[in-house]
């Protein structure tokens, strides 16, 4: 039953597919048409004009043109401007191998118009065509008069007459002259002009829509066959023009709004229907694994007691019984379960998301799906919103949690996608994602949100193209002691990537790496976490049996989280560098300011002789989230506006050691806990953010500093900010706790 119902979902969003490629097509056609149509209205007024300027110029009596005009007979003759009249190709006609000019084509025409009869020919849903004539007889007289030798020869005649508007096929498709009975040609208006003679009484179609958006009179005149036929001319006419007074443009915006609107409820509808249909499948395959989990291990309780039972009633038997006991050992569901999906896997879960493509380039009101650098332009960011937003809110909500686990487990933890889906349809409008939005989900909603992101990106954040140029570098320098050149290969590859990229990707690997720093995680979470993100960080362009089992995704990203400083920073400084030649030493320039300051407050704190912080070890690790003197990130904190300065910027994420600082400057003993311990709160917004910062007061007085380096946006956008001193008293807020494996 799960079968097939995931067989019908299957073929509706194949259809439904199909069904938004030909509102694309629509859409796109209808932009075609309007853009067309105005650049045919502006190239129009400019050939008005010219031959408005030409018809000012007056013939004069010796066969020149006088361009100037009197403006009144009392006006004063302006000087006269005489230029010799050139050739006129223009009026010439060029009607099988030779030109005529319009006199000599008005003596072909008048010549035929008078020698060919004139029928009217009936076509269905069409009405009544005047002044036709078949093809066959038009290609007689061709060869009579005109010296046609061939058949080919006359049908090339007639062509060019149907080219220069003199004919037209009536009653078929296209505009192909042939010499045939059976097709007709009407003799348009503009051959009756050019030869002097007056057409038939009518040359409109009887009977046809255009003759019914007419005045009430002018249908009761025309003649109808039957009583009746008059009401339903007037009711035609009045189908026919559901818009009275509409122009062309008008229409053609009307219907080009039309066709998007249907193509954005087309693809907004394909989205519900492709998240719904991976909901099923996911469904569908954690029941066939615990259908499959439930196989195994009923076929080894019945080997067990199969085996048990034997034993019990034929001795002779034990033997046979030992070997079979032997070979249930070796039945474990568990690790047969995983053995069997490695070797049927097709690939990693990789939503392909149809996304709406605006005739005009614009990201439009979408966020998932679109690339990511289109998103940021969008944003007007160098890191998407969405980034920035979720981390900033994670960041803020770590302390509501109780233990380091839970923390760690909020990126590691399975979600399901149908609450993970519920989440993106919300935030998926192209706009900064409310506070209060995300504040109804749990926190591992949020950050599944995040990764499904990343993974709904059309690339990777390090491009599918450097994927066998990673793959080649941890092939040739994967060794342990071969790091350092791995990293200076690893850091030259992604400096060719796009800033949003290298943005995110920075932003990213910071969150983890604080999050890994101030929870001690062991070394099982950075293998867990580079499986969880190594698809959203790397991966290749379409995936095959040859990528299926690669691992140097997860490598790299280990390697980021480990050598986050040394390949980043690199980054950083070549691009400061790079920044700083194309622009000019300022000797107000502040962009070292902070850095200075910070070392004048580490020599401060190195001066009190203070007692290092037995927790400065390998990642400040401790066994427990809260434990000693100061707790590490409270619950439920109650701190006053009147606090000291040692238990104001005493936080619960500093290293221990640092509380005391006595009498220093708060804004120094700000930035040393900071340098020792960066908080939460420092997010990748910081990449949106990158201001000069005021020279306070006191620094007007201290001794003269080295020239500080010139720095580039993209390094000044690196630096934290102070961390959060006010912390939600919220307790935890999951519903679903602990989050064990």
């Amino acid at each position: 039953m799960s079968h097939d119902d995931l067989q019908n979902k299957i073929r509706n969003h194949d259809k439904q597919t199909e069904n938004v490629k030909k509102l694309r097509n629509n859409f796109f056609n209808k932009c075609r048409l309007l853009e067309d149509y105005d650049q045919e209205k502006e190239l129009g007024f400019q050939s008005l004009s010219l031959v408005d300027k030409a018809k000012e110029a007056k013939p004069t009596a010796n066969g020149e043109k006088d361009v100037t005009t009197p403006l009144s007979a009392t006006a004063p003759v302006a000087p006269e401007i005489k230029v010799a009249e050139a050739e006129d190709d223009e009026d010439s006609y060029e009607i099988g191998d030779m030109f005529y000019t319009p006199s000599q084509l008005k003596k072909i025409l008048s010549a035929a118009l008078d020698t060919l009869p004139m029928n009217e020919v009936k076509v269905t849903l069409l009405g009544t065509y005047q002044n036709c004539t078949p093809g066959d007889v038009i290609v007689q007289h061709l060869q009579k008069h005109l010296g046609a030798t061939t058949v080919s020869a006359a049908e090339r005649i007639g062509q060019d007459l149907i080219g220069h508007g003199f004919l037209r096929l009536v009653g078929n498709m296209g505009n192909t002259f042939a010499n045939s009975s059976k097709m007709s040609y009407q003799w348009k208006p503009k051959s009756f002009e050019l030869a002097g003679k007056a057409p038939a009484p009518t040359l409109q179609r009887k009977g046809t829509l255009a003759n019914m958006l007419t005045t009430v009179e002018e249908v009761d005149d025309l003649s109808p066959e039957s009583p009746g036929n008059a009401l339903s001319d007037m009711f035609n006419r009045y189908l026919s023009q559901p818009r009275p007074g509409e122009t062309q443009a008008d229409k053609l915006k009307r219907e080009a709004a039309e066709a998007d609107e249907k193509y954005k409820g087309g693809v907004q509808k394909l989205d519900l229907i492709r998240c719904n249909l991976e909901e099923s499948m996911m469904d569908h395959f954690k029941f066939m694994e615990r259908c499959e989990l439930d196989r195994l291990k009923a076929i080894k309780a019945v080997i067990l007691d199969f085996s048990g039972a034997i034993s019990n009633v034929i001795p002779t038997l034990q033997s046979t019984v030992d070997t079979m006991m032997l070979f249930q050992e070796t039945v474990q569901p568990a690790g047969d379960l995983r053995f069997m999906i490695d070797t049927y896997r097709t690939g990693s879960f990789l939503p392909k998301v149809t996304t709406y493509e605006s005739y005009y380039n614009t990201a439009g009101d979408q966020t998932y799906g679109v690339d990511l650098e289109l998103r940021a332009r969008g944003d007007r960011k160098r890191v998407p919103l969405i980034v920035t937003s979720i981390l900033q809110y994670l960041d803020n909500h770590y302390p509501d949690l109780e233990t380091d686990e839970a923390r760690r487990g909020i990126w590691t933890v399975d979600v399901p996608l149908k609450a993970t889906h519920h989440l993106r349809n919300v935030i998926n409008n192209g706009k900064a994602i409310p506070r209060d939005v995300l504040e109804k989900y749990d926190m591992p909603i949020v950050a599944s949100a995040l990764k499904l992101y990343l993974l709904e990106l059309p690339d990777s954040l390090v491009s599918s193209r450097v994927y066998d140029v990673i793959k080649t570098i941890y092939h040739t320098h994967g060794g342990e002691g071969d790091d350092q050149t791995r990293l200076s290969v690893i850091q030259n590859t992604l400096g060719g990537l796009l800033l949003a990229n290298i943005a995110t990707l920075d932003a990213l690997v910071s969150h983890f790496t604080r999050l890994i720093e101030l929870t001690s995680a062991e070394e099982q979470y950075y293998n867990d976490l580079s499986a969880a993100f190594a698809a959203c960080i790397l991966r290749p362009r379409v995936e095959s049996i040859v990528t299926l089992h690669d691992k140097h995704p997860q490598r790299l990203f280990r390697d980021l989280l480990s050598h986050k400083e040394l390949i980043f920073g690199e980054l950083k400084r070549e691009r400061s560098l790079n920044a700083g030649r194309n622009r000019a030493p300022s000797s107000t320039d502040e962009s070292g300011r902070k850095a200075n300051e910070q070392a004048r407050a580490r020599a401060v704190i190195a001066a009190r002789s203070r007692p290092s912080s037995p927790a400065t070890a390998s990642r400040n690790r401790r066994d427990s989230s809260r434990g000693g003197d100061f707790p590490r990130i409270p619950v439920n904190p109650t701190q006053s506006p009147t606090t000291s300065v040692s238990s104001r910027y005493r936080q619960s994420l500093e290293v221990p050691g640092l509380g005391g600082l006595g009498d220093i400057d708060p804004q120094q003993a700000a930035f040393a806990t900071q340098e020792s311990s960066p908080a939460f709160s420092q997010t990748a917004e910081t990449y949106e953010q990158s201001p000069e910062d005021d020279v306070p007061p006191s620094e007007k007085n201290l001794p003269h500093q080295p020239p500080p380096k010139v720095e580039s946006e993209f390094r000044r956008a690196s630096r934290g900010y102070q961390p959060r001193r006010n912390i939600r008293p919220e307790g935890v807020s999951l519903s679903d706790k602990p989050y064990e494996e």
